[in-house]
């Protein structure tokens, strides 16, 4: 059974919108204020998650020695972008998997504390 790569590469920020929904839940017995900061750290969380992957995905298209998502692309692609960061394809994967997850994350959990923060005044 071949493994689909696509849904591999995109589980890490899969993995941080499903943790984000939990930290950022709905609660009723919050006060709208509250309800509605972590409904835009929730949605920034989603939405800075998918772009990421999108940007991770172009990003390898674009920089290898050959483009595109062949096996050739992707190989070149991700050993440039590994070195880029001092390593070599490993380290390209990891960061196209982990920077979309991290910055989904820090910008959901940032844009919730300013949301509350603006409101609150």
């Amino acid at each position: 059974m071949p493994v689909n790569t696509k849904s591999i590469g995109s589980a890490p920020a899969l993995i941080t919108i499903a943790a984000m929904m939990s930290v950022l839940h709905d609660d009723p017995i919050l006060h709208n204020t509250e309800r509605e900061a972590r409904k835009i750290g929730r949605i920034a969380t989603f939405v800075d998650a998918a772009g990421g992957s999108v940007t991770a995905v172009g990003a390898v298209t674009t920089f290898g020695a050959v483009a595109g998502l062949s096996a050739a692309g992707i190989t070149s692609g991700l050993g440039a972008i590994g070195a880029a960061v001092g390593g070599g394809m490993v380290a390209g994967v990891v960061v196209t998997a982990a920077a979309p997850a991290v910055i989904a994350a820090a910008s959901g959990y940032g844009i919730y504390r300013l949301w509350r923060k603006i409101r609150s005044r």
